[in-house]
């Protein structure tokens, strides 16, 4: 038996096959809004003017990632699934909100995916937050006001800005106490002795919002907030443990094995432990609804993408799915499902709503996968969900033990943890068992092991609607080997870990900066001069 789950991670099914959003990119787009509705939770009036400073990755590519309108979009307070998110500048100077980006370029000590939000609300009170998009649409703040924090969501998070002074501290924790508030952790900082403190309490589930009053109300406090960082464990069942939670591949299969269950009955019965059986139901029938709209709408009318380098493609592909071409070479079954691939990063580069899967760069994979394989099989939506579930368990994972940001860990991380997550559900759908499953999702993840993330002109069109085929032929290449009795020399588990130190070891130029690869050729760089989206 592989030893008990020791993060007691929360992070949700739907975070994983999630969020649903506007495209081009969850990292960029919906991670970039999310630090910021977070950051503009921070002041209490309505916010005047705010200054975005980007850094590494969000520097080189934010204008084609969208990720200057998300951004701003965040601040109004739009969710990452709002269409009006386009249009975000237009609806900023609507409400009187002044705003303006500031590129400092590359620091080797931030996160590939940090931006710093400087805020002033309409009654003169100021706010700076360091926000970091992690891949996926999770995000970790890690500075507020100059002072270090470690704010990632996993517990409800109170903030207090206090006074440095003797009982301070306290008087907060007594307080939280008498409410019986359990506190996790608590952190406090200080710019000075007897200046300006902060405390930061994580505490185990969700603190009412009556406590906020009395905690303002304590005569060294100045301010006080709880931060809810979007999709993460402080808005689910922070510290809950179930015998449904892992935190690896050999963890999963104890789990499967004691239950009698697949991977994706596994998976949907820990989801349910979380946010309830009916929330949980509910969530994955709008995913679904959400995939099949996106793998199909594209192919009937076909649209072209903000960078104008993409749009058409699917339906081009489609068209051979019933003749020679399709039959000789991918299958009519394979043809449909990049097809469909194809089709969501066409709705993506256009701004379309889309289902992260694990990432918007990604999102293809996974439902050109499992929806046409399912019509295929004739399988019904329950049949689906759970190989949707199944295909979140192997995201969740990778997303824990290694990385799914293409920032951090290049294409591999993106397009090679989506067709890793989608041969396993492929396996789960033809009656494989949960160790064929991990045995497809390692041998997916080493044909695509090393694939760099080189995005023409910052924007998430070329390569990575292609790329998404190729997803999906490893996917299906990878799940055929696996059911025919092939084993994946090197386990599932360190399969993840030999990927993200692969990641580590490309360098920045080809980790989603646009700055090497296929983004550098002369073609590319001619198309991006005649393109002008990023100025």
């Amino acid at each position: 038996m592989a030893g008990k789950p020791q993060t007691l991670a929360t992070t949700s099914a739907f975070e994983i096959l999630g969020p649903v959003m506007v495209g081009p990119s969850s990292s960029h787009t919906a991670g970039a809004l999310r630090c910021a509705s977070v950051a503009a939770s921070l002041l209490e009036g309505n916010i005047a003017r705010v200054t975005f400073t980007l850094w590494n990755s969000f520097a080189h590519t934010y204008r084609g990632h969208g990720t200057d309108r998300a951004l701003v979009a965040g601040i109004l307070g739009l969710d990452t699934d709002d269409e009006r998110i386009r249009d975000s500048f237009a609806l900023a100077r609507e409400r009187g909100l002044a705003y303006e980006f500031q590129v400092a370029g590359d620091d080797g000590t931030l996160h590939p995916n940090t931006v710093d939000i400087d805020m002033v609300d309409d009654s003169g009170t100021t706010a700076a937050v360091r926000g970091e998009s992690l891949g996926g649409g999770r995000i970790r703040i890690s500075r507020i006001n100059g002072v270090g924090v470690d704010i990632s969501g996993m517990y409800s998070t109170l903030f207090v800005a206090h006074r440095d002074a003797p009982g301070a501290l306290a008087a907060l924790t007594s307080l939280l106490a008498r409410e019986h508030v359990n506190i996790a952790f608590c952190r406090t900082y200080r710019t000075e002795a007897g200046g300006q403190a902060y405390s930061v309490f994580e505490t185990d589930g969700a603190a009412c919002q009556e406590v906020l009053p009395h905690v303002r109300a304590l005569d060294p406090v100045d301010y006080a907030t709880f931060i809810e960082v979007p999709g993460s464990a402080s808005t689910l069942a922070p510290g809950v443990s179930t015998p449904e939670l892992f935190d690896d591949g050999a963890q999963l299969l104890d789990a499967c094995a004691e239950h009698g269950m697949n991977i994706g009955a596994v998976m949907a019965v820990r989801e349910a432990s979380l946010i309830g059986e009916e929330r949980c139901v509910a969530s994955m029938r709008r995913v679904l609804d959400v995939m099949r709209e996106e793998t199909t709408a594209p192919l009937a009318h076909p649209q072209r993408s903000l960078g104008g380098f993409i749009g058409g493609e699917a339906r081009l592909v489609d068209a051979t799915r019933g003749g020679a071409i399709g039959a000789a070479l991918l299958g009519e079954v394979q043809t449909a499902a990049v097809a469909r691939a194809m089709a969501v990063l066409e709705r993506s580069a256009s701004m379309g709503v889309i289902v992260a899967a694990p990432t918007a760069g990604s999102a293809g994979v996974v439902p050109g996968c499992v929806l046409a394989v399912a019509d295929h099989l004739g399988l019904d939506d329950h049949q689906i969900m759970d190989a949707l579930f199944c295909a979140a368990a192997i995201g969740l994972n990778l997303s824990t033990s290694a990385c799914v940001a293409g920032a951090e860990g290049g294409c591999q991380a993106e397009v090679g943890s989506a067709a890793a997550m989608a041969a396993a559900a492929l396996v789960q759908m033809l009656g494989g068992t949960p160790a064929c499953a991990l045995d497809a999702a390692s041998i997916a993840l080493s044909n695509l092991l090393g694939l760099v993330c080189d995005p023409v002109g910052g924007l998430v069109e070329v390569p990575c609607q292609n790329r998404n085929a190729i997803g999906v032929a490893a996917a299906f290449s990878a799940a055929q080997l696996a059911l025919a009795g092939v084993r994946s020399f090197v386990p599932f588990d360190e399969m993840a870990k030999v990927m993200l130190a692969v990641g580590h070891a490309l360098p920045a130029s080809l980790r989603e900066t646009a700055k090497g690869g296929i983004a550098v050729a002369p073609s590319a760089r001619a198309a991006c001069e005649r393109c002008g989206i990023c100025g």
